[in-house]
């Protein structure tokens, strides 16, 4: 997700939105940063009138886990969400616990597009410092918590249309 791809900021493909729920699923970890990407998803569900609700979890490495507990602890129930977004924000530091991190979380994201029947949104930043991870909150390279709701909801638009 790139803003400077318009095809994503524009509303092209988003139909279909009745009933829609999202669950915004982000961390404590480095919360300076997580905290406005889950305001700038709020805001764009809010403005397409799309319930959602968040969920803390402690760091990027528990997104995984808490996205399919939310998986199984709705499903079946009528109030499971149409898509999950997941925020976090790694920072790379002196030793290796970035790249592991970083490839645990890619690929516990990518199993549960796999597994889930609904999109599981990867919206963790990746990043060398905090100047790259701000430049992300609505700098030079967007707001990626902005994005992160667009593609939720493209992606249930998809979905529903596949649906049909």
């Amino acid at each position: 997700m790139s803003i400077h791809n318009q095809t994503l900021l524009n509303n092209a493909g988003i139909l279909h939105l009745e009933g829609a729920s999202v669950v915004i699923v982000y961390t404590e970890w480095n919360d300076f940063i997580t905290n406005e990407l889950t305001a700038g998803c709020e805001r764009v569900l809010d403005e397409y009138k799309v319930s959602h609700r968040k969920m803390l979890v402690p760091g990027s490495f528990e997104l995984p886990f808490a996205c399919k507990q939310i998986w199984e602890q709705t499903k079946g129930t009528g109030s499971q969400p149409s898509a999950i977004v997941a925020f976090g924000c790694i920072i790379r530091g002196e030793t290796p616990h970035f790249d592991y991190v970083c490839k645990a979380v890619t690929e516990g994201v990518l199993q549960l597009n796999l597994e889930l029947p609904i999109p599981v949104i990867f919206g963790v930043l990746t990043v060398d410092n905090v100047e790259q991870a701000t430049d992300r909150l609505g700098g030079a390279h967007g707001h990626k918590g902005e994005e992160g709701a667009l593609t939720a909801l493209k992606m249930i638009a998809f979905q529903r249309q596949m649906a049909r």
